[in-house]
C-alpha cells in the first residue's frame, strides 16, 4: 500500500511526512512500524478509524535514540526548597528531552514573604518560580524538542491571586496554567472565580481544574495508596507524580454508515471491535515502552497503574454525515449510546487481557467496584452486568482507560474534527502570493463541509446555518462536553470558543456551569482578547491587514510611518524605545534603542536596533521578532534589581523586555488605526494569532493552538 492510497488531502500527506515518516521510510513500512506487525491494529489505521497518539506514531519501533511513546507527563510537585525546585526542573528537562510534555503543581511551596533560613530571609513565593520552569520548557523546545508544559496551583494557596496574575501581558508564554478549585472554594470564594474570569476574558488564561471532581470520579477514588499529583499540558490527563498518558483515539465519523442520508446510522458492532483491538493495542504500546520513559519514577508509577487514555475524534464530522446538529438534543443521545458502548467494550477488554496476564499491580478489586465511576454507571444502568461480571472474575489491567485529547495533529491529517469540538469554523480565508497587481482572497471549506458542497447536499451561501464552535450557545457546548464527561473516567481537554462582546460575567457562569454539570476542567477562549489582538480588515478594498506581511516593503522613509515610545526600566537602568510603524500596512520599519550612556550595552542596543529594523523591512512580523526576542535566556542584573527593587519592566532581560514593549505598541497602533479610520475600517471577530511555521492564522481548539494551513499544533 502507498501513500497516495491512504486518500489523504496534500496536507494530510504533508503533515505524514513531517511529523510521522522516519528516515524516507515507505507508507507500507511505517504502518507496519506504528501498528507493531499487528494486522487488526494495521487495517483500523488504514480504514481511518484509529490512529495512535503522536508520540507513538512518530517514535514506535525507534531504537536509535532516546525517544518516548508518551505524550506527557506529570511529575512529583517539588519539594519546598531551592534543591527541590531545580530537581523539578531538571525532571522536566529530561522528559521533554525525550518528547514528552510535562505538568508541574507548585501548591507544595511556601507563599510570598514566608521565612527562609538563608540571606534572602523571606522568599519571593511560589509565582516567581514558575520563571525558572517556563525557562526549561523555552529552552529545551527551541531545538526542536516539544518542551510543552502546565503548571497548576490550587485555590487555597495563599499566593493564588499573584498565580491568577502569572501570564498578564502575555508573560510565561511557554507554559499553560491552570487552578486547582476545590468544591469548597466554588461554592464560598467568589472572589477566585471572579479574578480568574476576568482573566481569562483578557488573556484566555488560566483555565480551571475541578479538583474535588477529578479526584472523586474515577477508578481510583476508594484507594488509600493513589494521588492525583497534577495534570498533563492539555488538561485531559489527571495522573500521579511520575503517570504517563499514553493516547489513542477513535475517529466516530468512519462508523456512520449510509452517511449523508436518511438511513444513516452509527455502526455499533464496527465500534466495539475496534474499541476491543485499540484497547489490545495500547496495552501492547505500554509494554513495549515501559523502559523507554525518561525517569525512573515514570517506569515504576506506569508499571504500577498502568494508565492508557482511549478517546475519540471527528464527532462534529460524525454529527453530520447522521444529519444531526452538534448543539441538539439528538446528540445528546448519540453520546448516551456510543459512551455506553465504549465504556462497557473498553472495561471488558480489559478485564479480558487481565485474564490473559494479570490486573495492574495495584489493583484491588474490591475498591474498583466501589468506585464512584463505577457506582453512578452501574446505578444509571450504564454499566452491564456482564461487564461487572469479568472485572469481578479477573481484574482490570488498567486503572485509567479513558481520556478525551486534542487530536490536533493527526485529527488535521484525517480532515476530521478534534476530539468533542465542533467544528472550529466552516472555511477559512486564504490569498494568492501575488506579486503584481492585487491578492486575491479566496474561501477553503472545512474538508467535510467541502464534501457537502461537491454532494450539492448544500449550497456555499448557506454553509453559516451550520453549527461551528463561532456560532453555538456556549452553554450547549458546556452540555455536550459534561454529557461525555460521565463516560470518561480521566478528563477531556476541550475550549469553550465565545465571541469578542462576551462578558465577563458570562465566563464567570460558564465555569459555573461546567462545575455543576460535572466537567473535570474547562477551557474559555474569547475571540479578539489581548492574547491575540485584533484583526482590522479594510472592506472598500476587499484586503486584509493583519499581523503578517511577508513581502518586503521600499517606502519605509520616516514621514511613511506613525511613531510610537515608551521608556523601560531594565537591570542596569533605563532604556528609551520609539517604534515606526508603515502608516498603511502597520509593518514595523524602524526602532531605536537608547540607553542614554556610552559603552558596550549602549553599542549593544544600537545593534539590537539596526537588526529588528531590518528584519521589519525585509517582511518580518512583529510576533516572530518578538518571539526570538523572548527566547532570549535571562540576564543576572535583571534578576537582581527585580528581586530587590521590583521596578524592571516585565521581561527578564533586556531583549524580552523590548519584545514585549513592541507587542503593546504594535496593539496600540491597530487600536488607533482603528479609532482614526473613516468607517471603511472595522474590527472582525476572528483572533491573529499567527502559525510559527506558516504565519497563518491559528485556531483555538481542544484546549490548543492548531493551523488549519499546515497542520502546526502547540500539543503534538
Amino acid at each position: 500500500m502507498e501513500l497516495q492510497d491512504w486518500k489523504l488531502s496534500e496536507l494530510g500527506e504533508d503533515i505524514w511526512k513531517k511529523k510521522y515518516q522516519r528516515n524516507d521510510e515507505s507508507f507500507e513500512q511505517w504502518l507496519d512500524r506504528v501498528s507493531g506487525g499487528d494486522k487488526q491494529v494495521a487495517q483500523l489505521i488504514v480504514d481511518k478509524k484509529f490512529l495512535f497518539g503522536g508520540r507513538i506514531l512518530s517514535n514506535r519501533g525507534i531504537t536509535d535514540r532516546g525517544v518516548t511513546y508518551s505524550n506527557c507527563y506529570v511529575i512529583e510537585p517539588p519539594h519546598d526548597s531551592i534543591e527541590g525546585i531545580y530537581e523539578a526542573a531538571m525532571k522536566l528537562a529530561r522528559t521533554f528531552s525525550y518528547g514528552g510534555g510535562c505538568g508541574v503543581d507548585i501548591s507544595t511551596l511556601r507563599p510570598k514573604g514566608a521565612e527562609v533560613h538563608n540571606a534572602a530571609l523571606t522568599t519571593s513565593g511560589a509565582v516567581s518560580f514558575m520563571d525558572v520552569l517556563e525557562q526549561t520548557a523555552r529552552v529545551i523546545g527551541q531545538n526542536g524538542r516539544r518542551g510543552a508544559l502546565m503548571i497548576s496551583m490550587d485555590s487555597s494557596h495563599p499566593d493564588i491571586h499573584d498565580f491568577i496574575d502569572a501570564k498578564l501581558d502575555n508573560k510565561l508564554e511557554k507554559c499553560n496554567i491552570s487552578v486547582r478549585m476545590s468544591d469548597d472554594d466554588m461554592e464560598n470564594k467568589p472572589d477566585i472565580l471572579d479574578h480568574i474570569a476576568l482573566n481569562n476574558y483578557d488573556w484566555a488564561e488560566p483555565g480551571i481544574l475541578y479538583w474535588d471532581t477529578i479526584k472523586r470520579y474515577n477508578l481510583l477514588d476508594e484507594f488509600a495508596n493513589f494521588e492525583y499529583a497534577g495534570v498533563n499540558p492539555c488538561a485531559e490527563e489527571p495522573l500521579p507524580a511520575g503517570g504517563s498518558c499514553l493516547l489513542g483515539a477513535l475517529n466516530l465519523s468512519e462508523f456512520v454508515e449510509n452517511p449523508f442520508t436518511d438511513k444513516a446510522a452509527f455502526n455499533i458492532p464496527e465500534f466495539k471491535s475496534a474499541v476491543r483491538i485499540a484497547i489490545r493495542a495500547l496495552n501492547d504500546v505500554l509494554d513495549e515502552g515501559l523502559e523507554l520513559h525518561p525517569l525512573e519514577e515514570q517506569r515504576e508509577s506506569v508499571r504500577d497503574w498502568r494508565q492508557i487514555g482511549l478517546g475519540i475524534m471527528g464527532f462534529a464530522d460524525m454529527l453530520l454525515k447522521m444529519g444531526c446538529q452538534y448543539d441538539s438534543s439528538r446528540a445528546l443521545d448519540l453520546i448516551d449510546m456510543i459512551g455506553k458502548t465504549l465504556v462497557n467494550t473498553g472495561l471488558e477488554e480489559s478485564a479480558l487481557l487481565a485474564m490473559d496476564t494479570e490486573s495492574f499491580p495495584e489493583c484491588d478489586l474490591r475498591l474498583i467496584l466501589a468506585s464512584t465511576f463505577i457506582t453512578v454507571l452501574r446505578n444509571s444502568n450504564v454499566i452491564e452486568d456482564n461487564t461487572i461480571d469479568l472485572i469481578k472474575r479477573y481484574g482490570l489491567r488498567n486503572s485509567q482507560l479513558f481520556t478525551i485529547a486534542p487530536t490536533g495533529s493527526i485529527s488535521t491529517m484525517l480532515g476530521v474534527s478534534g476530539g468533542v469540538e465542533p467544528i472550529f469554523a466552516t472555511h477559512y480565508t486564504r490569498k494568492t502570493e501575488s506579486l503584481h497587481g492585487e491578492d486575491v482572497y479566496y474561501n477553503v471549506y472545512t474538508p467535510i463541509i467541502q464534501k457537502m458542497i461537491d454532494m450539492e447536499l448544500i449550497a456555499e451561501e448557506n454553509v453559516s446555518t451550520i453549527a461551528t464552535a463561532q456560532n453555538i450557545d456556549p452553554f450547549d457546548r458546556v452540555t455536550i462536553q459534561a454529557t461525555w464527561q460521565r463516560f470518561i473516567d480521566a478528563s477531556i481537554s476541550s475550549t469553550v470558543n465565545v465571541t469578542n462582546d462576551t462578558t465577563v460575567e458570562t465566563i464567570r457562569d460558564l465555569y459555573q456551569a461546567a462545575w455543576e454539570e460535572g466537567c473535570k476542567g474547562l477551557t474559555i477562549y474569547r475571540a479578539g482578547c489581548k492574547k491575540e489582538g485584533v484583526l482590522v480588515v479594510d472592506t472598500s478594498k476587499e484586503q486584509t491587514m493583519e499581523n503578517t506581511i511577508h513581502i518586503p516593503i521600499t517606502d519605509t522613509s520616516i514621514d511613511n510611518c506613525v511613531a510610537y515610545g515608551t521608556q523601560l526600566t531594565t537591570g542596569c537602568g533605563s532604556l528609551w524605545m520609539s517604534v515606526y510603524f508603515h502608516k498603511k500596512t502597520g509593518q514595523l520599519c524602524h526602532i531605536f534603542l537608547d540607553k542614554g550612556s556610552t559603552g558596550g550595552c549602549n553599542s549593544f542596543m544600537i545593534g539590537l536596533s539596526r537588526m529588528i529594523s531590518y528584519a521589519g523591512k525585509l517582511g518580518g512580523t512583529v510576533e516572530g521578532i518578538c518571539d526570538q526576542l523572548n527566547s532570549v535566556p535571562a540576564c543576572p542584573s535583571y534578576s537582581v534589581r527585580t528581586a530587590l527593587k521590583k521596578d524592571t519592566s516585565a521581561g527578564k532581560c533586556c531583549p524580552s523586555a523590548i519584545g514585549r514593549a513592541l507587542m503593546e505598541l504594535k496593539q496600540r497602533y491597530i487600536e488607533d488605526h482603528i479609532e482614526m479610520s473613516t468607517g471603511e475600517l472595522k474590527r472582525e471577530e476572528m483572533t491573529v494569532n499567527n502559525c510559527p511555521e506558516c504565519g497563518a492564522k491559528l485556531n483555538f481548539t481542544g484546549g490548543c493552538n492548531s493551523c488549519p494551513e499546515c497542520g502546526y499544533t502547540k500539543c503534538d
